[in-house]
């Protein structure tokens, strides 16, 4: 058993009903806003509200009003669709972090009317009275009245692994910020490890520092993903440049030739074949079966875009406690009698000049323990002691001396038999151990050394003495105590499994590592060697505080560690990267982390030990809270940048040959090769099931062996646009060439536009063989396994050669019966122009690598 102290008598009156009634109707619950919460409406608003999805509602309706009924319902088909699979995905998204809350409403110890009462922590108003012991979670800003040996983690609100001290304070005692010992506030979402008091609440809901921090992220702009902006430019390109071109080809031709009716045809068929609904369409496919795939892996997608925007992340920066760390104290090292011990996973045995130590470290804490450390101190004993005769079932702790500001160590007696003697076990600050001990100046000296040498390692460093008392009574102080000192015990936060492997990958990738931190300089520097983390400069936040915003640009440029930062300070850190052009990912789990996340070009929270203001302010949830998830989601993010710079490379080089057939036609006064049946027949069978294609394409060799894209580098390059330009101009050639040559033989202008179509048809099905070969060539693409592809030629030969055979398609498209030498040529026409490009795609990677 355990004997606590009593509490000191304070009047327990509090508040009375009625006050506390109206308190809380003009203050409102002790809640933390929930408007980040996205609900059905407002997620399908989002989904409407999307430009380049309005684009897509918008040729719909154009081409209705023009009076083409089918190619209407099929793009307002595909723009429900859209709506449909984003509405869907999100929306699983957000039932996800739901059920990630605890829907328990949490319950405080509060007096009310002179009686001690629990409620739910939702109805507390400033100026209860509520009681808190080890174990609970502080319900609300408050100042301790009385306190017996608390200490409380903070590291949701500062980022700091180990508790810190709390003492009773005045109550017109000045605020403070989270953090450090001796203070006596208490913070709402902190928990108390150790001790018990008596508290006055000072803050509720959105008024407590965790709540200023959620409240702050309204003020926050999430930045935009570089795709988004890329893409929306390029769209608005092409849909001006579109509706441009068939509006001057339809009042051109209609003077021209005054056949108005094969005008407004000739407009039509242009704006078919050049509006890109293709673009909005396909990039909701990558990114929403991206969102899909990365369920599997344990991550989950808020925001769909920033998926893609992991490909070109150049800088990550990632919180210490609970990121790269378990959060989770463990015995890392030990000193006893001169000697010095590292503690492994896989030590088989504790050497016999240790067992002491540990044994002492294990009885100055409780026997139930719920700080960090204590627990720490408990699981070595268990896994090296047990069987021996440290380990002391039988002992009754009977009483205990607590850690106080002007002594910071702590002593517990036990009873170790029915002869009346005690054992006493001492740990603390091993400057405080020392003074019980009373050693000399030179055990003194030799103490410091071995302490600076173990923090140096990131260690947190206690040492442990024992003594005995034989006499009646228990004296006032622990100095009364005759104690012998026993060594030193480091503990340490370990890495994460897998984290030293991630942060080796992001550097192979070209990405930067960051790590920012709220702990002391020398265990950021010490954690960060670990991790693998590049631990040449360490800036600190005092530091940080002295720098305008430029000169804070031109440190963060080769600073890599973070320390003592502050959760406002971790937001100006982010803005200072993404100002230097780093494409930034920010990774955290506390409410600290939150507005951090939000700026962050893409925000990454732990579902697991990550707050509800961390989860809602990111764009992707490790629901695992495995670090090394995030390298899975980086790789896939790389993969849906090179297969969007294929898809889009293919829809460019697509509509090339389709205009120039509508076009050139029309200028040079030829029968009109295409008409919008045709164009409709090219764009809902091959453009829509070659972005299925394109997006499960299987990523390339090296993939995370290379530099991200340039940050500002567009994704769709001006070399990515002539080279599609180039390969759509191929095929146009060998579908007009073959049209010319044919025009005038059997079946005449019918047949001649007939094997044109198959040209066309079949030369696109070679550009989406290019552009998928676009970094290794056709032949090796063609070697990687791709269902889709052969779903695709599986749905389009059957379709062109029902429209050749039927005669009532065949009279629908303008076409004649071809002979098989026409489909032969129509066949090597395609077939050349394919070999052209991937000629020209030869020598376009040849200079490439030659570049590089």
């Amino acid at each position: 058993m355990f004997i606590d102290t009593p509490e000191p008598a304070l009047p327990r009156q509090g508040l009375s009903t009625a006050e506390a009634a109206e308190r809380l109707g003009r203050d409102g619950p002790n809640e933390l806003p929930q408007d980040q919460r996205r609900h059905l409406p407002r997620i399908a608003w989002d989904a409407v509200r999307e430009p380049m999805l309005q684009l897509l509602l918008a040729a719909g309706v154009i081409y209705l009003f023009l009076g083409n009924l089918s190619e209407a319902l099929i793009l307002l088909g595909f723009a429900v669709l859209n709506v449909v699979m984003v509405v869907v995905q999100e929306a699983r998204t957000e039932t996800a972090l739901a059920a990630l809350r605890d829907l328990a409403s949490p319950q405080a110890q509060v007096w009310r009317d002179g009686k001690r009462v629990r409620l739910p922590a939702k109805d507390l108003v400033q100026g209860d009275m509520i009681s808190i012991a080890e174990g609970e979670r502080v319900p609300a800003d408050a100042m301790l009245l009385d306190a017996t040996s608390m200490q409380a983690d903070e590291s949701l609100l500062t980022g700091e692994s180990v508790p810190v001290r709390k003492c009773a304070g005045a109550a017109d005692a000045v605020d403070v910020v989270p953090g450090g010992d001796d203070s006596p506030h208490i913070w709402a979402g902190s928990l108390i490890v150790g001790g018990s008091g008596t508290a006055l609440v000072t803050s509720t809901g959105p008024r407590t520092a965790i709540g200023r921090i959620g409240k702050s992220l309204g003020t926050v702009e999430a930045a935009s993903a570089p795709l988004q902006r890329q893409m929306r430019r390029l769209v608005w390109l092409f849909a001006g440049v579109g509706t441009g071109a068939s509006v001057i080809l339809a009042v051109a031709y209609g003077l021209l030739h005054g056949q108005w009716l094969k005008a407004i045809l000739a407009g039509i068929t242009l704006a078919m074949a050049t509006l890109p609904e293709e673009f909005p369409l396909v990039l909701t496919i990558f990114l929403v079966l991206g969102a899909w795939r990365l369920s599997w892996h344990h991550v989950l997608a808020r925001r769909s875009a920033a998926i893609e925007a992991l490909g070109t992340a150049t800088l990550l920066c990632t919180d210490k406690t609970g990121t790269l760390t378990q959060n989770r104290m463990s015995v890392a090292a030990l000193e006893a009698e001169g000697s010095a011990l590292a503690i492994g996973e896989q030590m088989p045995l504790l050497p016999e000049p240790f067992h002491e130590l540990v044994e002492f470290a294990i009885l100055a804490s409780r026997p139930d323990p719920f700080d960090p450390m204590e627990r720490a101190f408990h699981r070595l004993g268990q896994t090296h002691l047990a069987g021996t005769e440290h380990l002391h079932q039988g002992w009754e702790l009977v009483h205990n001396y607590p850690l106080q500001p002007e002594l910071l160590a702590m002593s517990q007696a036990w009873r170790t038999g029915a002869d009346g003697s005690h054992v006493i076990a001492a740990k603390g600050a091993p400057e405080a151990v020392a003074d019980l001990c009373h050693l000399g100046a030179g055990e003194l000296e030799a103490i410091r050394q071995d302490v600076a040498r173990m923090a140096a390692e990131g260690l947190r460093v206690l040492a442990v003495a024992k003594g005995m008392h034989t006499k009646p009574g228990w004296p006032d102080s622990q100095h009364d105590f005759d104690f012998t000192f026993l060594g030193l015990v480091g503990l340490a936060d370990p890495l994460r499994p897998g984290v030293r492997e991630a942060v080796a990958a992001c550097r192979t990738a070209g990405i930067g590592v960051a790590m920012i931190t709220g702990d002391h300089p020398v265990t950021a520097l010490a954690i960060a060697r670990q991790a693998g983390i590049a631990s040449g400069n360490v800036l600190t936040g005092q530091e940080m505080a002295e720098l305008d915003d430029t000169a804070l640009c031109q440190r963060v440029a080769d600073a890599r560690v973070f320390a003592r930062i502050m959760p406002e300070q971790k937001l100006r850190l982010v803005q200072a990267f993404a100002a230097n052009g780093e494409v930034v990912t920010m990774t955290g789990d506390g409410v600290n982390d939150a507005p951090s996340l939000k700026a962050a070009h893409i925000g990454v929270a732990m579902g697991g030990r990550g707050t509800d203001v961390a989860r809602e302010a990111a764009a992707l949830v490790l629901l695992d809270d495995d670090f090394t998830s995030l390298v899975t989601a980086i790789r896939l993010g790389r993969r849906i940048d090179d297969n969007l710079r294929k898809a889009f490379a293919y829809i460019l080089a697509v509509h090339v040959p389709i205009a120039g057939m509508s076009l050139i036609p029309v200028l040079l006064g030829w029968p009109l090769l295409l008409g919008p049946v045709h164009v409709v027949f090219l764009e809902m069978i091959i453009d829509p099931a070659s972005s299925i294609v394109f997006e499960t394409e299987p990523e390339d060799a090296g993939i995370m062996s290379r530099p991200p894209r340039p940050p500002g580098a567009p994704l769709f390059a001006l070399a990515l646009l002539l080279r599609g330009l180039v390969q759509g101009i191929m095929v146009l050639a060998a579908a007009l060439l073959v049209f010319l040559a044919n025009a005038n033989g059997p079946g005449g202008e019918a047949a001649a536009r007939a094997m044109a179509f198959v040209t066309l048809v079949l030369g696109n099905l070679g550009l989406v063989l290019t552009n998928k070969g676009l970094e290794s060539g056709a032949i090796r693409a063609l070697l990687k396994p791709n269902r889709a592809l052969w779903v695709v030629v599986a749905i389009v030969l059957p379709a062109l050669a029902l429209a050749l055979v039927i005669p009532e398609l065949r009279h629908l498209f303008g076409f004649a019966s071809l002979r098989p030498l026409q489909v032969t040529i129509a066949v090597l026409a395609a077939t050349g122009s394919f070999l052209v490009n991937e000629a020209l795609a030869w020598i376009v990677r040849k200079i490439q690598r030659r570049k590089a």
